[in-house]
C-alpha cells in the first residue's frame, strides 16, 4: 500500500472517528434536554447536579443559573442578541 494510500485511510479513520463522538455528544445532550424536561416545565433543572435553577441577570442578560455553579443557561433569543449584537 502506498504512503498516500495510508493517508487516506488514516484520514478516513479519522473523521469516522469524529463523527461518531459528535454523534454520542449529540445523544447525550438530548437525553440531558429530555430529563430536564421530564421534570416539569415550570422547574428547570441543572444537568449535572439536578439542582433547581434560579433566574439571575448579569449586565443586562437574563439567564437561569446552577446554585452549585455548574453552569448557566440562556434562551434562544438572548443569545441570538449575544452572538449578533448589532441585529
Amino acid at each position: 500500500m502506498a504512503d498516500s494510500e495510508k493517508d487516506r485511510l488514516g484520514d478516513k479513520f479519522h473523521d469516522v472517528e469524529a463523527a461518531r463522538e459528535e454523534q454520542w455528544a449529540r445523544k447525550r445532550d438530548q437525553e440531558l434536554l429530555a430529563k430536564m424536561r421530564v421534570k416539569g416545565k415550570s422547574e428547570l433543572l441543572c444537568p449535572e447536579c439536578s439542582e433547581q435553577l434560579v433566574p439571575k441577570a448579569e449586565h443586562g442578560v437574563k439567564m437561569h443559573a446552577c446554585p452549585g455553579e455548574h453552569g448557566f443557561w440562556l434562551d434562544v433569543l438572548t443569545l441570538n442578541k449575544l452572538v449578533n449584537p448589532k441585529k
